[in-house]
């Protein structure tokens, strides 16, 4: 009765969804009516009415015998973990961020410590109706064309409305072992080990990703789950995670809060916000400790331009956002540490491992080849030249170098030659032609670098 009435909530659902389409003048953009975005670019305002996801929102079912979980596409990962934990079960790939939606890291691309062993979130995709420029919803599945150029066309083919994915079993609690390097050359052998046989030192891995502080300071996080209870850490409150990192060696998280151990300070990222400090952060409400209301904060700078005008009020160098996350191959990470340390000099960064299960055409990594993905969000001094990007552009240029990607979730710089060599940009608009031939969802390189 239960599962009866969530598939008749959903179909309502896909109706509303239907008629706000409908709503939406000829010669105006169709966009998604949602006020929350985990996206870093900012997107040109329409007047236009949007599309009504509100009811888009929840876990349809679980199965716990198929190990499978039907999925409406507005569904933060949140309340997706929510559904499936009480079984004893975690979607394969759980991205960084609580509100991050499963049709999100699908279209777009999410990543976090299992894509060692499980690639990307729509890796794990089985089937999915892909509400479509032309209004109609389509059901698609792998090795079709439109589900295989999906990925990474952040709502320019159209978006999710619900999916089936696959789901892994996953203990209650978390050993972690937190391992030191003094150089990424040596990081690297361990990972390139780790991935072949997903072990070290005898201990199954089941987890894993790494922060390098420093050229000569880096650590990987080996995760494994496990079933029997114990003193666990608790990362919400005053205790700081990326902190611990640097001060144990192991620790033991819950599964739960596993999963979202960088969401309460955004990484390290709400350090800019003051809310590392012991006294603002007894102060700083943790409901507010989330990366939503992070994000929020840094949309309200990039509206009224606060940082900007104070640092030329003061007479500092402007500054530019560098806020991106790249795919470097495993054997070239070093290379690609070694000129950011030079050129950018940002650190911490993220470095999170993954591999890719097969060839995706809109974000082509090679099958089989191990990557890193590397992740940098802050600002750099760079004085008058900051409108201008230069070591956005810069990073752009060395990845490609290197044979890595791009993720298109903030700033981009390419023409649109480039863009549509490293992103598949005439299968793109050949597959459009089919299921948007009036071009009511914007392009994707209309979105991802001229902003619109």
């Amino acid at each position: 009765m239960v599962r009866a009435r969530a598939w008749q909530q959903h179909e309502q659902a896909v109706a509303r969804l239907r008629r706000s389409y409908a709503a939406v003048p000829d010669g105006q953009p169709v966009r998604l009516a949602k006020t929350t975005s985990n996206l870093f670019r900012p997107r040109a305002v329409s007047q236009a009415p949007g599309l009504d996801v509100s009811g888009l929102t929840g876990v349809l079912s679980v199965d716990p015998h198929t190990r499978t979980a039907e999925v409406q596409g507005m569904c933060t990962y949140e309340h997706l973990v929510e559904a499936t934990l009480p079984h004893g079960l975690v979607p394969l790939v759980v991205p960084q961020l609580r509100t991050i939606t499963l049709g999100g890291a699908v279209s777009g691309l999410g990543i976090e410590s299992t894509s060692f062993r499980n690639g990307l979130p729509h890796e794990s995709v089985l089937e999915m109706d892909v509400f479509t420029g032309s209004g109609v919803v389509v059901t698609t599945r792998p090795g079709e064309e439109l589900f295989d150029t999906f990925p990474n066309s952040y709502g320019s083919l159209g978006y999710a409305t619900r999916l089936r994915i696959a789901l892994e079993p996953a203990g209650p609690f978390v050993d972690l072992r937190h391992v030191r390097f003094e150089d990424a050359a040596s990081l690297a052998k361990v990972v390139e080990s780790i991935i072949a046989t997903r072990e070290h030192d005898g201990v199954r891995v089941d987890g894993l990703d790494g922060v390098a502080f420093s050229p000569d300071e880096l650590y990987l996080t080996l995760a494994t789950w496990r079933e029997e209870p114990g003193e666990t850490s608790d990362y919400t409150g005053s205790q700081i995670y990326y902190r611990s990192i640097r001060e144990r060696r192991t620790d033991l998280l819950g599964i739960h809060d596993y999963l979202w151990r960088w969401d309460t300070d955004w990484f390290w990222c709400s350090g800019a916000f003051g809310v590392q400090h012991p006294v603002v952060r007894r102060l700083w409400p943790r409901r507010w400790r989330r990366s939503e209301v992070y994000h929020r904060l840094v949309g309200l700078d990039h509206r009224f331009g606060v940082v900007d005008r104070l640092d030329r009020r003061a007479g500092r160098p402007l500054r530019e956002r560098v806020v991106q996350d790249v795919e470097v191959p495993l054997d070239r990470v070093t290379e690609f540490l070694d000129w950011f340390d030079r050129e950018v000099g940002m650190r911490p960064v993220w470095l999170c491992p993954l591999v890719a299960r097969r060839a995706w055409p809109t974000y082509p990594l090679v099958p089989g080849l191990p990557y890193v993905n590397v992740g940098f969000w802050g600002t750099v001094p760079v004085g008058p030249e900051a409108a201008q990007a230069p070591l956005n552009r810069a990073i752009e240029a060395r990845v490609h170098e290197l044979g890595g990607h791009k993720s298109l979730y903030s700033d981009s710089y390419y023409d649109r030659e480039t863009f549509d060599r490293l992103y598949a940009g005439p299968l793109l608009a050949s597959v459009k032609d089919r299921h948007d031939p009036d071009r009511r969802l914007t392009d994707l390189y209309d979105k991802a670098v001229q902003k619109r």
